[in-house]
């Protein structure tokens, strides 16, 4: 029976220690894909556990931030179970690691995917003469930032498979529809570290409950078909180009009206889209009378699960006791009649 559910809901926990069972778990999946990279880049174990080492003396130092520096490093040492002098080393060596601010090659794709006035009246993009009178590239180009020649702009984007130069019209267009920039490893790197670290973040934040929510949800399901995963990949497609074509702009409205009314433009947001698909795991087998029980006892239930757990808001029913399979079970079968 296919299993359609809506990741939504905020998990607090200011109360009782995770469960270290589930918490090794969440650890497992989140780092098998980071494994998979390490060795199929060659990163050899000694270079990841002194990083993780390091990493967990930062955050051991940011929840002991209010001992002087002599009392926190016994503090770490004793909460890590580290001896003083491996925290001594790693404490002294730490790096504070800012987001990367984005390109100018990033910040024009973007306002040239999102801005309505380089598309025609199909919604399709626009191609752009380079320069000359009327909109041109070296006029966007301009609008994104006047210490970068736009020659150089172009240069760039066609450098990462971005856009193309009929250097015979002289004009310029867009191949792709994301910004994905081929043949530049330490880019991409760039982005998996940013995106997948501000989507833990949140998700992490929504699991400890320290305050902040932050919209973090999800829909999955099972039992489809490549040609059916396939097929879905293009509603995908579909909502991410709107919800890029309403977020750029709204986005921009606000820099500048914070800039207008001198607001203090210390924040930031990163708001992401993604898919995953693969192959089912095979659930163990049991004996065929148990089987026929429970697809009777299913179908005596009536219709799909249904599940709303995790992160953002509306979840918090979930830490009071509250079975929100069951609830979404039930609010299903109100909606079948």
């Amino acid at each position: 029976m296919c299993n359609l559910h809506i990741y939504s809901g905020f998990m607090a926990t200011n109360g009782p220690a995770l469960p270290t069972d589930g918490l090794l778990a969440a650890f497992r999946c989140v780092l098998r894909p980071l494994a998979r990279l390490s060795v199929a880049s060659g990163l050899p174990y000694a270079r990841i556990d002194d990083l993780l080492r390091q990493v967990l003396v930062e955050a051991a130092s940011e929840a002991h931030a209010q001992l002087p520096p002599e009392r926190r490093v016994s503090r770490i040492s004793t909460t890590l179970g580290l001896n003083r002098r491996e925290v001594t080393r790693l404490y002294r060596t730490r790096e504070e690691q800012l987001p990367a601010p984005p390109s100018h090659a990033t910040r024009l794709f973007l306002k040239w995917q999102s801005d309505s006035r380089f598309r025609d009246t199909a919604g399709a993009l626009k191609q752009l003469p380079r320069q000359g009178p009327g909109f041109t590239f070296e006029q966007l180009a301009q609008e994104i930032t006047r210490d970068v020649h736009p020659r150089s702009l172009l240069g760039e984007l066609c450098r990462l498979g971005l856009a193309r130069h009929d250097e015979v019209e002289d004009e310029v267009e867009l191949i792709v529809d994301a910004f994905v920039p081929r043949g530049d490893a330490g880019r991409m790197l760039g982005f998996l570290g940013s995106n997948v670290g501000d989507h833990f973040e949140a998700a992490v934040s929504n699991v400890l409950g320290d305050g902040r929510e932050h919209f973090e949800q999800a829909i999955f399901a099972d039992e489809l078909s490549v040609e059916s995963v396939q097929a879905f990949r293009e509603t995908i497609s579909r909502q991410w180009q709107a919800l890029r074509a309403a977020a750029v702009p709204a986005l921009e409205t606000l820099i500048d009206l914070d800039r207008a009314v001198g607001r203090v433009q210390d924040q930031r947001v990163r708001i992401g889209l993604f898919s995953w698909s693969a192959p089912m795991i095979a659930p163990p087998a049991f004996p065929t009378k148990a089987r026929a029980a429970a697809k009777g006892g299913a179908a005596a239930k009536g219709g799909a699960k249904g599940a709303a757990e995790g992160g953002g808001k509306g979840g918090a029913s979930a830490a009071r006791g509250r079975d929100p399979i069951r609830r979404a079970r039930n609010s299903k079968k109100k909606d079948l009649g």
